[in-house]
């Protein structure tokens, strides 16, 4: 063999380790239906403070809304992949952890009220939108009705969400001079909002208005109709495997086709609440033709 000869067999033989590489490392990030094929079992994350979208019942047994659509995903899948003994097995995480869970592969799909944004679609995928909500305040009816009345106040976020750095910026914006106080969990703001530590708590408005609904004290308390933000809400998953992302797409246009989620949101939010004009547009964008 030559020297011409030898440097080929050389360029062919780096150029198909590189190539093979990529083809693995593709593999590896486009994995999780022949995982879940193997383990037969979807993993999915969830918080368990997040009502009326993820949290435990008095059984303590997941639900709400994002869990029930995840469920009907599940099942959804275990069509797609023949799996009739599909099991869904469920992953506790909070606002500071749960893209963790899919990084370190300890879940397969968040189910959550986690808004898609630019920066985090840097770290994980999202599937099509599944919710749209936006951020409010409530305050108690004896307190500030007007965004302005709260410089020098105390107000309060949960720590951790995107919530928290929208209000901050959105005050900021108004040039209202607030001290935000960060709270560990909702019930927890929910309180001091009661105690009266602090002025007004911000967080989304289909949150606030369950808490509100079910609140043993909820004459005394005010939900503003002011929305600082709009977020839309979506399924996260690991980065970069289109596979599970079409299929989970799939299997949520499938579920917007039918109006199953209709009686999910119906489950989750009451028989008597209504899905908005916004909300019932982006089902009918969102749900993809086959």
């Amino acid at each position: 063999m030559n020297a011409i000869s030898k440097k080929l067999g050389l360029l062919t033989f780096a150029l198909g380790t590189v190539l093979g590489s990529a083809v693995l490392g593709g593999d590896a990030l486009a994995g999780t239906l022949d995982d879940i094929r193997q383990s037969k079992t979807l993993r999915l994350a969830f918080r368990e403070d997040a009502p009326p979208f993820a949290y435990k019942n008095p059984a303590g047994q997941p639900t709400g809304f994002m869990i029930e659509l995840c469920q009907a995903v599940a099942k959804d899948l275990a069509r797609q992949l023949k799996l009739p003994d599909l099991k869904v097995a469920y992953v506790p995480v909070t606002t500071t952890n749960r893209l963790d869970a899919l990084t370190q592969n300890k879940a397969d799909l968040i189910c959550d009220s986690l808004t898609q944004t630019v920066d985090r679609r840097a770290i994980v995928d999202f599937s099509v939108p599944t919710f749209i909500d936006g951020t409010t305040f409530a305050i108690r009816n004896d307190g500030p009705q007007d965004l302005k009345l709260l410089s020098g106040k105390k107000v309060g976020v949960v720590d951790g969400t995107l919530t928290a750095e929208g209000t901050r910026q959105s005050l900021a914006a108004l040039h209202i001079t607030a001290d935000i106080v960060g709270f560990k969990t909702f019930e927890e703001a929910m309180a001091a909002l009661e105690k009266g530590s602090i002025a007004a708590y911000f967080a989304g408005r289909s949150m606030l208005a369950y808490m509100i609904k079910g609140h043993p004290d909820a004459a005394r308390i005010l939900l503003a109709s002011t929305y600082l933000t709009y977020e839309p809400f979506a399924l996260a998953m690991r980065r970069g495997d289109g596979d599970f992302r079409l299929a989970v797409d799939t299997a949520l246009s499938h579920v917007y086709r039918s109006g199953e989620i209709g009686t999910i949101f119906s489950n989750s939010f009451g028989p008597k609440d209504r899905p908005t004009p916004v909300l019932q547009s982006l089902y009918i964008i969102s749900t993809l033709p086959q």
